[in-house]
């Protein structure tokens, strides 16, 4: 007869077709189910916060759900950090884990509920007699809320007969979230007159519009109104008109660009919070601009918002084409007396530091210039995470994500890969990550490299430190010492386990970057480019977290 860990996998299994992680006393008998029983494809990685990292970046670059799964105890510590990430980034995935028997729990058994309840998760906890119903609501809650849910299986019932598995009833989601009341409809009604009238109309998307399938209908209502248009970092790409889109705002976004920014007098920004970043800490618009604001969030997430609109980013933006085209709204001419192009353009960088290192702003570039066009990028944090945002355009907003930024942690990187990877199969997959993430994140180097293959390029921003804390707290004349690391060969590393590893030095190393691209998949190895980089080039976006702090 099924075991209640069978109950679990084959629930699961008509919900999700991947599942990684790392096997352990309190999985093993899920992990038998889902192998012996199913067509889920289960990848095992090497640390358990890679699980989650993988399930995470798999929803990102697919928007389909995912699950991780991880053993008691020390193997459910271990996924804190990522599964903290999800829940900041609202990425759902399910968690499968073991937890302490039903009895009570043994020596080496935590509070498990109490700790994922810490980093704003819930727990479901399966029975004997309702562990497929329980595996229903556990992938009901991920969905509605968009946040990780962990699914506990007991170790002392895992193994035992449950009998026939049920046919658990399908999940049930909210549909989108429309302008509903007088208030609403007022609101919406003003931010149509806002863009009707408005001589210099500018649109922020981020990546609640995308989420949402907003796109087609905001490149409508771009040229209805002739406005500039530009992304947050995370909704890169969701304009359909690139020759009016000024790239993503805030810290990444081009000086010329942000400059154009400013001088509109209507702003609307759709499914995006407004956070510091973004906002450049609050001087992305000026203090004359009309900010209106459209998201699901309960109010406006921002001071300088003085419209806001409840509403699925999607729906409004339909709702809003539509009442300009019954007004007959007149494109301005804005965004065709501007020089677009020019504007989102990014300093190249010279070839060589002062220092004699590479200086990353011409690395980035040259990387950019050579990177196959169908491409996925995935970025662990650290000082580097600008480059990759700001010189490697990619073509929406499911192609870059950056794992770990929501929760301001590295080491994130590496598990990254093999989610995006496998969500999408024919692409090429680019991984940003710098030495310090890197090194934390090592164990999943073996699993990159494994699954991704030839369609696998690793850049390491190797600068010998953690950069960004040497350029925020060095500066204020900190002990430097703690915040060195010894150089590293990332080729080296990369060669033990099968990848091609390049140590880049000059720009001229970047060559075997373009000979790769023009190889076919199948005949070449992932590759890992080793990039010396100087630490004396400051990054834009930590040069306003330096103002800020200082």
């Amino acid at each position: 007869m099924p075991t209640v860990s069978a109950h679990v996998a084959l629930t699961l299994a008509r919900h999700i077709d991947h599942v990684f992680g790392v096997m352990g006393n309190g999985n093993a008998y899920f992990l038998d189910a889902l192998e012996r029983s199913t067509d889920v494809h289960f990848t095992a990685v090497r640390h358990e916060a890679g699980g989650v990292v993988a399930a995470d970046a798999f929803f990102r670059a697919s928007g389909r759900l995912a699950a991780a799964t991880a053993t008691y105890g020390a193997g459910f510590t271990n996924t804190l950090t990522a599964l903290a990430e999800a829940v900041q980034a609202h990425v759902p995935l399910v968690l499968v884990v073991g937890d302490e028997p039903t009895s009570g729990p043994r020596p080496w058994d935590v509070d498990q509920i109490a700790l994922a309840s810490a980093v704003g998760a819930r727990t479901y906890t399966v029975g004997r007699a309702d562990a497929a119903a329980t595996t229903v609501i556990a992938i009901e809650h991920a969905l509605t809320y968009r946040v990780p849910t962990v699914l506990a299986i007991p170790y002392d019932v895992a193994a035992r007969d449950a009998g026939p598995v049920p046919e658990a009833p399908e999940p049930r989601l909210p549909g989108p979230l429309t302008p509903a009341g007088p208030f609403a409809a007022g609101a919406l009604d003003g931010l149509v007159d806002a863009l009707a009238s408005a001589e210099r109309p500018f649109l922020l998307a981020g990546r609640g519009a995308w989420i949402s399938g907003a796109s087609d209908a905001l490149g409508e209502v771009a040229d209805l109104v002739g406005a500039v248009t530009a992304s947050t970092a995370l909704g890169r790409g969701v304009f359909p008109r690139t020759e009016y889109d000024l790239g993503v705002t805030g810290g990444f976004g081009a000086e010329g660009a942000m400059e154009l920014v400013r001088t509109a007098d209507v702003a609307v920004v759709f499914g995006a919070s407004l956070n510091q970043f973004t906002m450049r800490f609050g001087d992305l618009f000026a203090p004359g601009t009309r900010v209106f604001q459209v998201d699901v969030a309960p109010a406006a997430t921002h001071p300088h918002v003085g419209g806001f609109v409840r509403a699925d980013a999607g729906v409004a933006a339909g709702a809003v084409a539509a009442a300009l085209r019954e007004r007959g709204a007149a494109p301005s001419g804005w965004r065709e007396s501007v020089d677009v192009a020019a504007l989102r353009t990014y300093e190249p960088g010279d070839a060589l530091a002062a220092d004699g290192r590479l200086d990353p702003r011409a690395v980035a570039r040259r990387i950019g210039e050579l990177l196959p066009a169908d491409r996925v990028v995935v970025s662990d944090g650290g000082h580097f995470i600008g480059w990759a945002n700001m010189y490697w355009p990619v073509a929406s907003p499911d192609r870059m994500m950056m794992v770990g930024t929501a929760f301001q942690s590295i080491g994130l990187g590496w598990p990254s890969v093999p989610g995006a990877a496998l969500a999408k199969p024919d692409s090429t997959v680019v991984l940003t990550t710098g030495d310090g993430g890197g090194l934390m994140a090592l164990a999943d180097l073996e699993t990159a490299v494994r699954v991704a293959g030839g369609r696998g390029v690793a850049v390491v921003w190797n600068d010998a430190a953690y950069g960004a804390e040497v350029h925020l707290y060095g500066l204020k004349g900190l002990a430097e010492q703690p915040m060195l690391i010894p150089q590293v060969d990332f080729a080296a590393l990369a060669s033990g386990v099968g990848a091609e590893g390049v140590v880049v030095r000059t720009l001229d190393d970047l060559q075997r970057l373009a000979s790769w691209s023009a190889e076919p998949p199948a005949s070449r190895a992932f590759l890992v480019l080793d990039c010396r980089i100087s630490g004396e080039v400051v990054a834009p976006y930590q040069r306003e977290i330096i103002r800020v702090n200082s």
